[in-house]
């Protein structure tokens, strides 16, 4: 898979108005998703830390139930941690998530370290979305502390936006 470039410095999350990192990385099946094959269709990016963790499950399954407010305002959801693709097929299966999962496990972090929300001490994402226009411009995001789960109206206010 590619490395992309680091959009921000280190630290510094991408934020509305910076252009979204390009990147590849292979879902649940090992198929590549190219970023830059979604242009022309709004998609939002969401970056957890792991697999089968609690506040992680529970982020992901409320996107789940509530696909539909995504699938209205014509956006693709991906899900992006540094698990290995067979953790996120078993989690998949598990939780019946309806969006793809994607593994930056290698190069180790490197789309969440480009995004500017990789945790170099833990060596995970941390929990960052990212909402990208059909330009692939970063038009909402935000980063939520460790340990505090992103709330899903801060995701219906973003969708009302675009």
């Amino acid at each position: 898979m590619t490395s992309p470039e680091p959009a921000v410095a280190p630290g510094q999350a991408v934020g509305a108005g910076d252009p979204a990192p390009d990147f590849t990385l292979p879902d649940t099946h090992g198929t590549p998703v190219h970023l830059a094959d979604l242009r022309g269709q709004t998609t939002l990016v969401v970056f957890y830390p792991f697999a089968f963790s609690g506040i992680c499950t529970s982020e992901l399954c409320e996107l789940r139930d509530n696909i539909e407010d995504f699938e209205t305002a014509g956006v693709r959801l991906l899900a992006v941690s540094t698990d290995p693709v067979f953790t996120l097929k078993a989690w998949q299966e598990t939780e019946g998530f309806g969006f793809d999962l994607l593994s930056d496990f290698w190069p180790h972090g490197a789309v969440a370290r480009s995004f500017g929300v990789f945790d170099e001490e833990s060596g995970h994402a941390l929990r960052g979305s990212f909402l990208i226009d059909t330009d692939g411009i970063v038009r909402w995001s935000v980063v939520s502390p460790r340990g505090r789960r992103r709330d899903l109206e801060g995701y219906r206010q973003a969708l009302a936006e675009i």
